[in-house]
């Protein structure tokens, strides 16, 4: 009994670390006074009107776009066969290795009015003023995060559609349904909830953005909550402003898993996808073309041309690089990646190991309270973390409580597990799914029970879930940009930090380098990611 209420209080304590932010963030509202009032007010008569259209009119364009490029990718790939096809594959996936950021800092840096680009143009056909219209605008931010975020929606409809189309897909074509009604009523159907779900992560992605909305001028809802935190120095009118903001996210994020829940449907008896029944379609001529152009230009326009765009200025002149520095960037970004990998994993396998221990409801919602960080944008998470400091400070001034958060690594770290923990959780939760449960009756008959059944069954069972939550997590700390820029300790600048100030001060051949570090690291996932859904014999 006394270990069952040592395991409640645990579980409790680790909940309440990570759900704080957001439970600070929504008590700002029993703290109305005139001055929060007096700067909302001001605020919905000026520029709050435009925050929220452009946000919504952001996210409008971004979720048709990803919708497009992702399912019209996912199809090509799963339901045809041509020449490339299994190159494509994997090749899709590319541009989740490449920060959004760093993809508007190399398109501007290339096709900005004196970039080469237009200056090349210029020189060469006699033109005179602006050869292509502004990169850094509306229209130029939204291509960034569909081409950046695309495979959100390309990876979850490519693995519904190579699970369950092939063989539906064929019967159909038995029945004598040509190709065209065969995509519309059955292949259609069918990715219509991974193509949901995909959406819906890559527009909480669009609002919880900071680094393109910042640099190109968008003025989106994230920006508001920044403006009114730091411009007009009024937290509380932040934080309401950060409430409503994830109102809206956790709309989306109900959204995103009523569409997983619709993906849980069992392929018909008898059906394997894959089998010698059921092959993609042969595609040759005007429509192996098509199929080329459709799937290549989302890789060359999300990976190939911006990493190329970002090398260019590394090989005019390795000279004006500050190598000296990069170093220790890149082991500020290591250092807190490491530690927040580590830390990450840790609560992950405690909250998952009491919920396997204890699956009662209280027990799920706790866990799924936890898990909600991944969702809560990186301004609403620093909002949440930095408001309850200003509390403790004005009822105990000699606390220091503002030094420990800002002055040191702990405030960015907690940031991070709070946003970055459920990206752990999941993995841990996948690595318990494959443990069967009479391992611990097996375990407690021997006498071995608490944790040290954590320790002496599960942990060695969960050691590679536990490497692969690492790896994610490590990954996403290093591009964090909004909470790293804001509760990062003095003097600690990490590579996403770096890339965006260069950027901003127009330094963009010198933020290259930082940027390019980011892609390569965010490149060990997607390479894992690919492999693990490669079929097998292929």
């Amino acid at each position: 009994m006394a270990l069952r209420r040592l395991q409640d209080l645990l579980l409790l304590l680790l909940a309440s670390l990570l759900v704080l932010p957001v439970l600070a963030v929504l008590a700002s509202w029993l703290q109305w006074d005139g001055q929060s009032a007096q700067v909302l007010g001001e605020m919905a008569r000026t520029v709050l009107p435009g925050y929220v259209w452009t946000s919504l009119g952001l996210c409008l364009v971004v979720g048709i776009g990803v919708a497009l490029v992702g399912g019209a990718t996912a199809a090509a790939v799963t339901l045809f066969d041509f020449p490339g096809r299994r190159t494509f594959e994997w090749a899709l996936l590319l541009p989740l290795a490449m920060p959004a950021y760093v993809v508007a800092y190399a398109y501007t840096d290339y096709l900005q009015f004196g970039g080469p680009l237009q200056s090349w143009l210029r020189n060469t056909f006699g033109l005179e003023g602006r050869v292509f219209p502004e990169v850094r605008s509306f229209g130029g931010a939204a291509l960034v995060f569909i081409f950046s975020l695309y495979p959100y929606v390309y990876l979850l409809a490519r693995t519904a559609l190579g699970e369950r189309a092939s063989h539906l897909m064929e019967a159909a074509r038995l029945l004598g349904a040509p190709l065209r009604r065969r995509i519309r009523r059955v292949a259609m159907p069918l990715a219509r909830p991974a193509i949901a779900a995909g959406v819906a992560l890559a527009l909480m992605e669009t609002l919880a953005d900071f680094g393109v909305s910042s640099y190109f001028g968008i003025q989106t809802f994230t920006a508001g909550i920044y403006k009114a935190w730091l411009a007009m120095d009024n937290r509380i009118a932040a934080a309401q402003l950060a409430t409503l903001l994830l109102l809206v996210v956790t709309a989306l994020l109900a959204l995103e898993r009523r569409a997983q829940r619709r993906l849980r449907f069992a392929m018909p008896r008898g059906a394997r996808a894959g089998s010698a029944d059921a092959q993609p379609m042969q595609l040759r001529g005007p429509h192996l073309a098509l199929a080329w152009t459709l799937c290549s230009v989302p890789v060359l326009l999300g990976f190939i041309l911006p990493v190329l765009f970002m090398l260019r200025p590394l090989a005019a002149d390795w000279s004006v690089l500050p190598w000296d520095r990069f170093l220790l960037w890149a082991f500020n970004s290591l250092r807190l990646g490491a530690i927040s990998a580590v830390l990450a994993v840790l609560l992950a396998v405690l909250l998952a190991f009491c919920l396997r221990r204890s699956p009662d409801a209280i027990t799920r919602g706790v866990v799924q309270l936890a898990a909600l960080g991944y969702a809560v944008p990186g301004a609403v998470i620093v909002v949440g973390l930095l408001l309850p400091v200003g509390w403790l400070q004005q009822a105990a001034p000699q606390s220091g409580a503002g030094a420990w958060i800002t002055a040191t690594v702990l405030g960015v770290v907690w940031a991070y597990l709070v946003r970055f923990v459920s990206v752990a959780l999941q993995s841990m939760q996948s690595g318990y799914a494959r443990i069967p449960a009479s391992f611990d009756d097996s375990a407690r008959m021997l006498g071995t029970a608490g944790f040290g059944l954590l320790a002496r069954v599960h942990w060695p069972l969960l050691q590679r879930s536990a490497m692969a939550a690492a790896l994610l997590v490590f990954v996403d700390v290093m591009k964090e940009l909004p909470a790293t820029m804001v509760l990062r300790p003095f003097n600690t600048d990490t590579l996403a930090v770096v890339a965006y100030q260069l950027a901003r001060d127009e330094r963009l051949g010198e933020a290259a380098l930082p940027s390019l570090a980011l892609v390569l690291v965010g490149l060990i996932p997607v390479v894992l990611l690919s492999r693990s859904l490669r079929p097998s014999g292929r």
